[in-house]
């Protein structure tokens, strides 16, 4: 008795210590589904659960309000019903029963659908098999409005399109550059360099295409001007005026570049420049020449007018020897005036061109004879070595331009070169052309000077107060253009510089 009291004791603790841990789990199971409840209310997403039978086993206040469900519905727990009401929201019913006919024959399949309302919502629809000891019980529903992500997409989508269609059929060349490799080009762009899509698009180094391109700040998001050189595939290079910008949310760094062919606005700037230096170089050259020409008058007339006052206040009482003198200085100034307006007044007809070009078969031996001994005698103390090639070298040439373009090579020589030195003159034929050759023993050409030697009114910078208008080996050059001609210089400072002029000869004899 007392064992069969005892036991009965033992299995009364033994129950009420199951019936307090079944109370326990009974209040965790509670506060679970609780916690359940509470997250399936506070989702943004609609949420029901159906069983294969049809009927409902639960469903949140969210589902409810996106279809504006009826309560009476709802209390029904028959899904089907549900469906029906659904289905008349829906902009694609038909769409929609087929989707439930399909989860319905396939109860362990996931899907994901997008429903269109005839309100203009957008719903996403998932979908997965509910499983209770691993053996499906039904299906879970769970839906969202998508319809602003919707809209947005489809306005990015219609935005995509549009930049398309303008980047397609723009006349802007368009680059999309992705690293170092550019990942789109539009049709302007292929027109433009000469590539086409296929050969620019498979790995094409960006770096290749263009030459002097300024790297963007990843950080900086506003568009930037930059005027880039672009290598077509001819290998011309072209100027382009581009807006240069990077894209957003990229892994890799995306930069566009748009631009705009200025070639020709860059050729006539660097046109315009240089056009406005040689205004700047002509206006110093103007200036130059008449300080030059005040300077350069100044003296022969200051000899003229001493000798004259001279003259006049000696009239009588002077001879011959002590007159002579005084004229000769008049003389010498005169033909000093003379020359230099001589050399502007032809300058101005060749710069006007209006100097006439007539040639006629010359004998170029007996012409330098001639002009060597009206040199000589017109009082100069260095002597002229003339060397010819024969004796009757002809070809044909416009006499009256050949003398103003040897005798001012000879006078040159002679001015700039010490007294009672030779001047070396050579005469000869090559290769169809006559070549003139004069060589000094005198101060020199520094190279910084022969770049400008034949540009009018320019003197060189080592001549000091030697008399000059600085037109003489401009007239020079002019006349031998005339010929079709070429001059050429040789030079070495302090000790002698040799001018070479060649001209077509036309026929020549020996």
């Amino acid at each position: 008795m007392y064992e069969w009291i005892n036991e009965l004791q033992n299995t009364q603790k033994h129950l009420q210590q199951e019936i307090a841990e079944l109370k326990n789990k009974e209040v965790k199971l509670q506060e679970s589904l609780s916690l359940l409840r509470s997250t399936l209310e506070s989702t943004a997403h609609g949420i029901i659960s159906v069983s294969l039978q049809g009927d409902i086993l639960g469903f949140n206040q969210k589902f409810v309000d996106m279809w504006q469900m009826p309560n009476s519905l709802m209390l029904s727990k028959n899904y089907f019903q549900c469906q029906a009401f659904l289905e008349k929201q829906l902009k694609y019913p038909e769409t929609y029963g087929q989707i439930m006919e399909k989860v319905s024959s396939q109860p362990d399949l996931e899907k994901f659908d997008i429903l269109e309302l005839k309100d203009g919502k957008v719903f996403a629809q998932y979908s997965q098999p509910q499983c209770l000891e691993g053996k499906i019980i039904g299906r879970v529903w769970s839906i969202w409005d998508i319809t602003e992500s919707q809209r947005t997409k489809e306005l990015r989508q219609f935005h995509e399109a549009s930049l398309s269609t303008l980047a397609e059929t723009t006349n802007a060349s368009i680059f999309v550059i992705q690293g170092l490799n550019l990942s789109y080009m539009n049709p302007a762009a292929e027109v433009l360099t000469g590539y086409t899509k296929e050969e620019l698009l498979t790995g094409f180094d960006a770096r290749q295409l263009f030459k002097n391109k300024k790297r963007k700040q990843l950080n900086n998001k506003d568009l930037e001007y930059q005027e880039m050189k672009i290598l077509e595939k001819n290998g011309t290079e072209r100027w382009l005026a581009c807006a240069v910008g990077m894209l957003d949310d990229q892994e890799t760094p995306v930069e566009m570049i748009a631009g705009i062919d200025i070639t020709e606005y860059k050729q006539a700037e660097s046109d315009l420049s240089q056009t406005l230096e040689q205004i700047k170089q002509l206006s110093e050259l103007k200036a130059h020449f008449m300080s030059m020409v005040c300077h350069q008058f100044r003296t022969p007339l200051n000899v003229v007018s001493f000798s004259n006052s001279l003259l006049k206040r000696h009239i009588n009482e002077c001879r011959e020897e002590k007159t002579r003198p005084l004229l000769d200085h008049i003389q010498s100034g005169i033909e000093q005036l003379t020359k230099m307006l001589d050399d502007i007044l032809f300058f101005a007809k060749a710069e006007a061109a209006t100097v006439n070009y007539d040639a006629k078969p010359v004998n170029l031996v007996e012409f330098c004879k001639s002009l060597i001994v009206k040199m000589q005698t017109s009082g100069s103390e260095n002597r002229i070595n003339f060397v010819s090639q024969g004796s009757n070298l002809t070809a044909c040439v416009d006499q009256k331009l050949l003398e103003p373009m040897i005798t001012n090579l000879l006078d040159n020589a002679m001015k700039y070169s010490p007294v009672g030195s030779v001047i070396d003159f050579r005469l000869f034929s090559e290769c169809g052309k006559v070549v003139f050759e004069v060589t000094d023993r005198g101060v020199g050409i520094p190279s910084a000077d022969r770049q400008r030697l034949f540009e009018p009114f320019y003197r060189g910078s080592n001549i000091h107060n030697l008399p000059g208008t600085g037109l003489g080996l401009s007239i020079v050059k002019t006349l031998v253009d005339l010929h079709s001609g070429h001059i050429a210089v040789e030079s070495e400072v302090g000790v002698s510089t040799t001018f070479t002029i060649m001209l077509p000869a036309v026929k020549a004899k020996f």
